[in-house]
């Protein structure tokens, strides 16, 4: 899939240009932190960075997943959230082994900054019409089981909606039918997504929107 620059702005969300600094400042934490063991105190930053918001990093290498890790919630302030991130992605994703030094030139890094999730006004079976492909991403809870998938994933596989709601209750460990029982929590967010479009380099905002 190509990148585009989003012209939907959602008001809550970050320009453009802060949206580039919020990919330099995760690549400043990975950097610092897999060849110092150094958390960088990031400064002058424009003040949406103090707001707190949910944020995931996700990094790619030679194209491939290495490593995505974040906060759903918004519980802490957007820069320390961006930190946290980039380094936990980079040294703490239990399905990846931690992020060389030597690796770092060949890492893409995006950023994705979250709304507070909410959930869905429809009853479980009546999720398929709710979810809207290119703009949900999805959290489903049941008991201590719990799952999250962003926004670009679905556009990413090209899941319909019934696949999305069953890829994230096998994200949350649940059967991926799970999601029909009223008892299971299926919650929505939407997302702004900065990535770079090859590793350090240009950094644009993914439009998630599915082709036609």
């Amino acid at each position: 899939m190509g990148f585009s620059i989003r012209q939907d702005k959602l008001p809550f969300m970050l320009s453009i240009d802060e949206g580039r600094r919020a990919v330099t400042l995760a690549r400043e934490a990975l950097t610092a932190y897999v060849g110092r063991k150094e958390r960088i105190r990031p400064n002058d930053l424009p003040p949406s960075f103090g707001e707190k918001a949910g944020v995931f990093v996700t990094l790619h290498e030679d194209g491939e997943l290495r490593g995505c890790i974040g906060y759903p919630e918004p519980v802490m302030e957007l820069a320390r959230a961006i930190v946290d991130s980039a380094i936990n992605a980079g040294v703490n994703d239990p399905r990846f082994p931690r992020v060389g030094p030597e690796e770092i030139p060949r890492i893409a890094i995006e950023v994705t900054v979250l709304t507070p999730p909410r959930t869905y006004p429809v009853r479980n079976r009546d999720l398929p019409d709710a979810v809207k492909i290119g703009r949900h991403g999805l959290i489903v809870r049941r008991g201590m089981w719990s799952g999250l998938l962003l926004p670009q994933v679905a556009t990413e596989w090209e899941f319909d909606s019934v696949d999305f709601l069953c890829q994230t209750c096998l994200k949350a460990g649940l059967p991926p039918d799970s999601w029909i029982d009223e008892e299971t929590e299926v919650l929505y967010f939407e997302g702004q997504v900065f990535s770079e479009v090859a590793p350090g380099s240009e950094v644009v905002e993914k439009d998630l929107e599915p082709c036609a």
